[in-house]
C-alpha cells in the first residue's frame, strides 16, 4: 500500500516554472515506478511522464519533453516534476501515481495502482 500526496501547484504566468512534489508513505515506495498525469476540465487524464523505480530512466511524451523533467529521491520517498516554459495548455490538475507493473514507462492509467489527490496548476497567458 502506498499513499501519495502532491504539492507545489499554483498560478503561474506563461513561460514560468513550477516544481511539483509527491510525497509517498509506505516502505515499498522504492519498488514502484512512478508517473505523473494531468487532467484538464472536460478532458481525459493525460500521461505526463514516468520514472523507473531506480530513478535511472525517465520517459516523457513529446508534448512535454524538453520542458518537464522527473526525478525521485527514494531515501526521502519523494518524486518531483519540474515544469519549465509553461504554457496555458498545461493548465490542469496534476496527479502522481505508483505503478507496480513491469512496464515502468506505461502511459496507461490502468497500470497505476495508487493515486494522489491531485494539485491544481494554472498557467495564465
Amino acid at each position: 500500500q502506498v499513499q501519495l500526496v502532491e504539492s507545489g501547484g499554483g498560478l503561474v504566468q506563461a513561460g514560468g516554472s513550477l516544481r511539483l512534489s509527491c510525497a509517498a508513505s509506505g516502505r515499498t515506495f522504492s519498488s514502484y515506478a512512478m508517473g505523473w498525469f494531468r487532467q484538464a476540465p472536460g478532458k481525459e487524464r493525460e500521461f505526463v511522464g514516468a520514472i523507473r523505480w531506480s530513478g535511472g530512466n525517465t520517459y516523457l511524451p513529446a508534448s512535454v519533453k524538453g520542458r518537464f523533467t522527473i526525478s525521485r529521491d527514494n531515501a526521502k520517498n519523494t518524486v518531483s516534476l519540474q515544469m519549465n516554459s509553461l504554457k496555458p495548455e498545461d493548465t490542469a490538475v496534476y496527479y502522481c501515481a505508483a505503478n507496480p507493473s513491469d512496464n515502468w514507462y506505461s502511459s496507461s492509467v490502468r497500470a497505476y495502482a495508487y493515486w494522489g489527490q491531485g494539485t491544481q496548476v494554472t498557467v495564465s497567458s
